[in-house]
């Protein structure tokens, strides 16, 4: 007889919300591109949309549900199409977006929301010569970003200085599908076309485990940290079934487990929850959300259950942990992406108790930094600061982005032989650097009349 595994979690089970807690007609982005579309905090969902003539966001307050209007704001100051969007886990109001212009931008979105479109980023991050596929914060130091391009390059940046802090050049020989940071921020790992996964030191710009053909297959493959600094990567096998599987970075060699699960084509896209130990898989194309929970015991990826629906998703959100009903038992909260519209999903816990759940709702990540950028670049590290959700998660008021800019510092290594030069050579510099801040000035007004050129062009059409 086969004992069933006891875990709290086998009977979650997932409920799609009315028509009227829904987004609707929204253009949802068309892009060819394995991202997720959408990003969420607990005050506003930002989706990829549609844009002519450049590259367009949404972002709506939460409780913005029903039909959206055509004419309502967007997040709107790239010149194509966007491809990647993640809001700052320490600012509920700032957000990062990459884009196929080669830029990264980060916006400041007001208090209630957009009133009028945002065309100013409040600051723009240039360093990549391709289009930036991927942004995602450093997820215990402030203003730390990273972004990875299609230039096989990765930058992190310091967002509050608007510089290229460092440039992880010649790790990978093709295109990056998926940069995901460990839960403290000390690690990067990554997939990448040439069937690889990585584990990067960023800081010291250094590849400290791989593993070759991690999935033999040729579509996209996606990597995560997980709690304990295992991996959890999703992929095809060389007979294109999807497979998901458990790495240890401290020995590669052999998978931890493996799983084959079907023969369809869609990207795994895996939304973790550090809390609990599930992993969700999303399919893009598909129509269904598999949840899974990592455990210590083999065969280590345990699967739970599938919440089924009959449309398939563009892309989709998961809300951070303290954007959850804890009342209601809430474990988890997508948001989906459909052709014309965002629908929210939620997973619960059945209880009969209406008392507060301890054991669901470990103390979570809360949105305070434990570290400032100067101290992770100096090489220190912070773990996540933990709040309880108890009470419910009050949010704080949120201060806004300030950005110093400096010189790239990049551009600035050789002048650590400054002492050296002579004051007609330090000041030639120092002109080359005013000229090239100018250069770049003229550059930002050239691709704002060009795209005031295509608004009037189309208005007299």
């Amino acid at each position: 007889m086969r004992v069933v595994r006891a875990s709290k979690f086998r009977h979650v089970f997932g409920q799609a919300l009315k028509n009227d807690q829904c987004y609707d007609d929204i253009r949802v982005s068309r892009v060819t591109w394995d991202s997720s579309f959408c990003a969420v905090n607990p005050k506003f969902v930002a989706i990829i949309i549609e844009a002519s003539g450049g590259g367009a966001f949404l972002v709506l307050p939460l409780l913005k549900t029903g039909r959206i209007d055509k004419a309502y704001p967007t997040v709107c100051g790239h010149t194509g199409p966007v491809l990647d969007i993640d809001w700052c886990p320490h600012n509920d109001h700032v957000i990062a977006s990459g884009s196929e212009d080669c830029t990264v931008m980060v916006w400041q979105i007001p208090e209630n929301g957009l009133v009028t479109p945002l065309a100013e980023p409040v600051v723009v991050l240039e360093g990549h010569s391709k289009r930036v596929g991927i942004v995602t914060w450093h997820p215990t130091a402030r203003n730390v970003l990273m972004s990875a391009g299609c230039d096989n390059l990765i930058i992190i940046w310091n967002v509050g200085t608007g510089e290229a802090m460092i440039q992880l050049e010649d790790m990978h020989p093709d295109v990056i599908f998926s940069a995901c940071w460990s839960r403290n921020g000390a690690l990067i790992c990554t997939a990448c076309k040439d069937k690889n996964i990585r584990v990067i030191d960023p800081r010291k710009e250094k590849i400290v485990a791989e593993k070759d053909k991690a999935h033999d297959g040729a579509r996209p493959m996606r990597a995560i940290f997980l709690a304990d600094g295992n991996i959890f990567t999703t992929g095809f096998s060389r007979m294109s079934e999807r497979q998901l599987a458990l790495w240890n970075p401290k020995s590669m060699e052999e998978p931890i487990s493996v799983h084959e699960l079907d023969t369809s084509n869609g990207v795994l896209l895996p939304f973790y929850d550090a809390d609990t130990n599930i992993v969700y898989l999303c399919g893009k194309g598909d129509s269904s959300i598999r949840y899974f929970e990592i455990t210590d015991e083999a065969p280590f990826v345990h699967y739970l259950n599938t919440f089924s629906s009959k449309e398939p998703q563009r892309g989709m959100g998961y809300m951070p942990k303290r954007g959850l009903d804890v009342n209601k038992c809430e474990i988890a909260r997508f948001y989906k992406l459909h052709e014309r519209k965002c629908e929210p999903i939620i997973m619960t816990v059945p209880r009969k108790s209406d008392l507060f759940q301890d054991d669901l709702y470990p103390d979570t990540a809360g949105p305070d930094c434990a570290i400032e950028a100067e101290d992770w670049f100096d090489g220190k590290n912070g773990e996540p600061i933990l709040i309880s959700l108890k009470n419910g998660y009050v949010p704080g008021k949120n201060r806004d982005l300030k950005v110093v800019k400096k010189s790239n510092v990049l551009e600035g290594k050789p002048a650590k032989k400054a002492a050296n030069t002579s004051p007609a050579e330090r000041k030639l510099e120092e002109l080359l650097r005013e000229v090239k801040s100018l250069r770049d000035l003229v550059t930002l007004q050239d691709r704002r009349i060009a795209k005031l050129e295509d608004q009037m062009s189309k208005v007299a059409i």
